[in-house]
């Protein structure tokens, strides 16, 4: 699990403290009853079934909550049919995420509508009839995870479930008006979920709030002990000030000249206006990566988990959605071995930029189809609506989709936040302060590092180890001097308070867990110490500070501006 939270409270506007749960959930079913030609509803459950699951407490992080699931993800007792009802089955228990939810207090109110077997980004292949945008029915809602979005945006539900392979979570998030957060994979399990492509496939949350998606991230990821795809993945924390790279001009391409490309603009005005550096990137790598996921064999992960029921059912599949599971049934290892090699040619090119930036922002999607559109096109547009979504579970980003905005006909515009695998915390932290909010993560034990226990030097690693997160670099506020002790190695420096330096010494703020700043400190040789440290912006954070009396026999390297200056002045 992730850790505990801070700032504004999750779903405390969903939250209605003078209704009886029972009282929300009769209001709700006759909501739904008046939203149903938006299609999101494969199986609603009456009220007295939805209070039949429930497990937590009245105090649960949860209680009262309701929420939809996305009909690839197991309810017991309810049938999972993968928008497909020649498929369905009742299982006997609930997927991993599912349960977690209702042990946290939620309450189902059902199964959703979906791109059938999870194969589309449009909503519209589906046999229950094409999920309808929640700000215009005429327009798309994006899927495959449709209904569950379209759930929580029409106020049937507080929070939904969702999947995500090549942005089955994220599309349909900004399609209306959400927070649409995709993990890293293999962080929440995929226990009692159909697969996709079980190799990529992550379970997604819908929300309205960073801060909502926050909490369910901290309650449903960890390893159940039953997805052999789960693994635990130490959160890697970005430095303040972050670099965001957005795309080049010539990489976007809006063809609504009234929405998308204002809006864009507009967010990366948001970035800098939150203190971000906002760097033009070339996102071509990433999106030529994202071009093997249905040009190459990963397709045929699809065949593995339905073709042989799509072989023996082909009158009760979708025909598009059979047509490009049958296209990849007969690839072959050696089709197979040179997308794997492709790949990782991708992929170090695309890695490569983030040597230049921490995040990308990218816009979610480039275009907001109509379903006559994709009746009339349903592959070409349901191709274009991957291109900024496809890569990212092929190279393992995590990735959280946020609302920015809407543009003057209402329709919503949403981006979406990526990095490596491990910095999802982080991502939600700037995801809330682009869509200012007060939530951040809880942050841990604050000290101030000035020599070779900062990023990338000798002893930088006995601060990983503790999980420790680099939070800023930074320097002192006038009133010290640095010097070089003798001795080592490792080489060490010594910070001085001198109340005559007018000197500011480059330092690095970090957070160390609090359990774990004992065994640090504990290591903490002489003549060094702990004092309160005055930064660059008047806060005092304790750090290392060498002992009275140190300077003897240590030489001054104030001049340098910090240990980083001096070790530089020392190479050949």
């Amino acid at each position: 699990m992730v850790s505990a939270l801070m700032g504004s409270v999750p779903f405390r506007a969903q939250r209605q403290a003078d209704e009886s749960v029972n009282d929300r959930l009769e209001r709700l079913a006759v909501e739904s009853e008046r939203n149903a030609a938006h299609n999101v509803w494969i199986e609603r459950l009456t009220p007295d079934a939805s209070l039949s699951f429930q497990r937590g407490p009245t105090d649960a992080p949860l209680a009262g909550l309701v929420f939809a699931i996305k009909d690839n993800i197991d309810l017991s007792g309810v049938a999972t049919t993968a928008g497909c009802p020649a498929y369905a089955y009742k299982p006997e228990s609930s997927a991993t995420v599912v349960e977690r939810a209702l042990e946290a207090g939620a309450i189902p109110l059902g199964k959703t509508n979906l791109d059938q077997f999870a194969t589309g980004l449009v909503g519209t292949r589906s046999p229950f009839g094409p999920c309808r945008n929640a700000y215009d029915p005429s327009r798309i809602s994006g899927g495959s995870s449709s209904g569950s979005a379209v759930a929580v945006a029409l106020g049937e539900a507080d929070f939904a479930l969702g999947t995500d392979t090549a942005g089955s979570g994220r599309v349909p998030a900004a399609l209306n008006g959400l927070v649409g957060m995709k993990p890293s994979r293999g962080l929440l399990p995929t226990t009692g979920v159909v697969p996709a492509c079980r190799s990529l496939d992550c379970v997604t949350t819908f929300t309205r709030t960073v801060a909502d998606a926050a909490l369910l991230f901290e309650l449903l990821s960890g390893a159940d002990g039953l997805d052999s795809g789960c693994r635990e993945l130490q959160q890697r924390f970005l430095p303040l000030p972050l670099r965001v790279g957005v795309p080049i001009a010539g990489n976007l391409n809006f063809p609504d000249p009234e929405w998308g490309s204002s809006e864009f603009e507009r967010a990366c005005a948001r970035l800098e206006a939150i203190g971000c550096k906002v760097v033009p990137v070339d996102v071509s790598p990433f999106v030529e990566a994202g071009e093997l996921l249905y040009g190459g064999p990963w397709v045929a992960e699809r065949a593995a988990a339905v073709g042989s029921f799509i072989d023996e059912h082909a009158e009760a599949v979708h025909p598009v959605t059979a047509s490009i599971i049958a296209d990849s049934a007969h690839a072959d290892a050696v089709a197979a071995f040179r997308g794997f090699d492709a790949l990782r040619a991708k992929a170090a090119e695309a890695n490569a930029v983030f040597a230049e930036v921490d995040a990308i922002m990218v816009p979610t999607v480039d275009r907001f189809p109509t379903i006559a559109a994709v009746d009339a096109d349903p592959i070409g547009v349901n191709t274009a609506l991957g291109r900024f979504t496809n890569f990212m579970n092929l190279l393992d980003y995590a990735a959280i989709a946020v609302p920015a905005g809407n543009n003057e006909a209402g329709l919503p515009f949403g981006v979406t936040l990526f990095s490596s695998a491990g910095t999802d915390q982080s991502l939600l932290e700037l995801a809330a302060r682009f869509t200012d909010e007060s939530w951040r993560a809880t942050r841990g034990y604050p000290l101030v590092l000035a020599g070779a226990h900062m990023e990338g030097l000798p002893l930088n690693h006995q601060v990983l180890d503790r999980g420790g997160r680099l939070v800023r670099r930074c320097s002192t506020a006038p009133g010290y001097r640095i010097f070089a002790l003798p001795g080592g190695p490792p080489e060490r420096p010594a910070l001085v308070a001198d109340s005559a330096s007018d000197a500011r010494i480059e330092v690095e703020l970090w957070d160390l867990p609090e359990e774990t700043v004992g065994s640090f400190l504990a290591g903490i040789p002489a003549p060094l110490g702990l004092g309160k440290v005055r930064l660059d912006d008047e806060s005092e954070v304790v750090g290392f500070i060498g002992a009275a009396g140190c300077e003897a026999g240590a030489k001054d390297i104030t001049a340098y501006g910090g240990w980083r200056g001096w070790l530089a002045s020392r190479k050949p």
